[in-house]
């Protein structure tokens, strides 16, 4: 997982209408990238709606968010559609991002391991650096967490 102080790779993936985002298009301001298995589970939604809640306050702090999945454009605009979801979601189908960032790896469920997406979130400073790295979120608090961490 990339560390604080470290460059945040660049990206550019489609969004939810199938516009192209690119990392590169938020230079001078904060974002915050946020990685999520999958739209419309009860993990992921509270997450996002946490995320939702704060919004306001969130650009209020002079940051953009991004999450990002490996679910199609169509289930993200779903997604936004059904919990009013005012940032972006955006589609790492190859999972490549993801890998980049080091929000991959072995998860546990119901006793099973597998390989999947790590709810993790980088928060990326004006210049392009990873100003601070949540590795193990947890979705109800992390709205407010984030805020915290942009103060």
């Amino acid at each position: 997982m990339l560390k604080k102080g470290q460059n945040a790779p660049d990206f550019s993936l489609p969004d939810d209408t199938g516009s192209t985002v690119r990392l590169s298009d938020f230079r001078g301001k904060k974002v915050v990238v946020y990685f999520y298995p999958k739209d419309d589970t009860p993990g992921c939604t509270r997450e996002a709606c946490s995320f939702r809640d704060t919004y306001d306050t969130l650009l209020d702090k002079g940051a953009v968010v991004i999450g990002i999945s490996a679910d199609s454009p169509e289930s993200h605009a779903e997604f936004k559609k059904k919990y009013s979801l005012p940032f972006y979601l955006l589609s790492d189908h190859d999972k490549k991002v993801v890998r980049e960032y080091g929000a991959w790896g072995k998860k546990k469920l119901y006793g099973k391991e597998y390989e999947g997406i790590l709810r993790s979130t980088f928060i990326v400073n004006e210049e392009g650096l990873i100003h601070k790295v949540f590795p193990d979120v947890r979705p109800d608090e992390h709205g407010p967490e984030v805020l915290t961490a942009l103060a």
